[in-house]
């Protein structure tokens, strides 16, 4: 049986880049940059913040490259940095995740059917992700948007996967209630 081996199709400019070629950092920040800024946004929630985190990610991206063991893609290993940075950005804020009450976990259904819900714009659901708290958002940005699941999230925020979980649940809880008030429900 024959075994397939993953081949990013970026390797020659990181192998570049590896070597110190500095049009080649210059490129792969080109073709990164928006992708990891946007995820960077998404999870610090300010553009200002947001720059410096991709900032930063981008250095150590380059600072640890010969880490970098093509298992995943290289956007696969620069994401995760990027999510890291961002993460260490909104813990030096000092910012919580919302404390638990582990009993009020389960009132939270997984699913709400409601013919508004297919009405909603994406503007407006972006805006309403915005105005969650910091704790809810991240986990919430996390899993939907970029794709982590719960004991991946546990593991990156240092929280159990059970409150990533009940995080998750009680975000989707507060973005409806967000999404109903009279500025977004117009």
């Amino acid at each position: 049986m024959e075994t397939l081996s993953y081949q990013d199709v970026n390797m020659g400019v990181v192998d570049r880049c590896r070597e110190g070629d500095n049009r080649a950092q210059y490129e792969l920040y080109k073709l990164y940059a928006k992708a990891m800024f946007n995820v960077s946004m998404r999870i610090t929630n300010d553009y200002a913040e947001a720059e410096d985190v991709l900032q930063e990610a981008f250095i150590s991206a380059f600072k640890n490259l010969h880490s970098y063991k093509a298992e995943a893609s290289f956007g696969s290993w620069l994401k995760k940095i990027v999510v890291n940075a961002a993460i260490n950005a909104i813990r030096k804020r000092r910012s919580e995740l919302v404390p638990m009450d582990e009993r009020l976990a389960g009132e939270v259904p997984d699913e709400i059917n409601n013919d508004e819900d297919t009405e909603w714009q994406v503007e407006k659901v972006r805006k309403a992700i915005q105005k969650l708290p910091d704790g809810y958002r991240i986990v919430l940005s996390l899993y939907l948007l970029e794709g982590f699941d719960h004991a991946e999230i546990g593991e990156i925020l240092g929280i159990t996967e059970s409150t990533s979980k009940s995080q998750f649940s009680r975000a989707k809880k507060k973005l409806l209630e967000i999404m109903r008030e009279p500025q977004f429900a117009a």
